[in-house]
């Protein structure tokens, strides 16, 4: 099952996230990491955050483009994060694919979703600061957008986090109860 996890930067988002998979008990916890680390600055980071995983038993993975490729362990609990990084190293690295960006995301999601018992996605809300932005800037911000909204209708669960609140948009709750009420209406 798939939950989206959402928020602009600093939001709280990313610990969230964490603290929604380690929920989910005692399993393997994969922890997909997207940002491609540009620079010095970048690398410490990326090692910080890998240490802070390792306590919570994550086991890390590192992938930047070609997110279909990724093999996990049946039925363990994944995170991936983020979408945001995905979705422009599709679009801008090299081996990315390109115009296919929409395409390659969500079919790295669907065989993520398909070996996972959880999985977890982190996103950023990009959209609502009102700046207008050159071409190939708004060609990812559609781009983005398209595999956000897929994502979330996919989703049984949908949370955006502001100032680290929770905000539940669409609950395993709802999506339980309206898979009850199709059964019951098939019956």
């Amino acid at each position: 099952m798939i939950t989206l996890v959402t928020g602009g930067s600093g939001s709280g988002k990313s610990a969230y996230a964490e603290d929604v998979l380690t929920g989910f008990g005692d399993c393997e916890r994969i922890y997909i990491a997207t940002m491609y680390p540009f620079d010095e600055e970048s690398k410490k980071r990326v090692e910080r955050h890998r240490r802070m995983r390792a306590e919570k038993k994550f086991t890390t993975i590192e992938c930047y483009t070609d997110l279909k490729h990724v093999q996990v362990p049946k039925g363990a609990c994944v995170l991936l994060e983020c979408l945001s990084n995905l979705t422009a190293n599709e679009m801008f690295q090299e081996d990315g694919a390109k115009e296919r960006t929409v395409e390659a995301v969500l079919e790295g999601i669907a065989s993520l979703e398909a070996q996972a018992a959880e999985l977890v996605i982190v996103t950023n809300e990009i959209f609502s600061d009102g700046i207008e932005y050159d071409e190939e800037t708004r060609r990812y911000q559609s781009y983005l957008g398209e595999i956000n909204r897929e994502t979330a209708r996919r989703a049984c669960q949908v949370t955006e986090v502001v100032y680290g609140i929770p905000l539940i948009y669409k609950s395993r709750t709802d999506k339980e109860d309206r898979m009850g009420e199709t059964d019951h209406e098939t019956e």
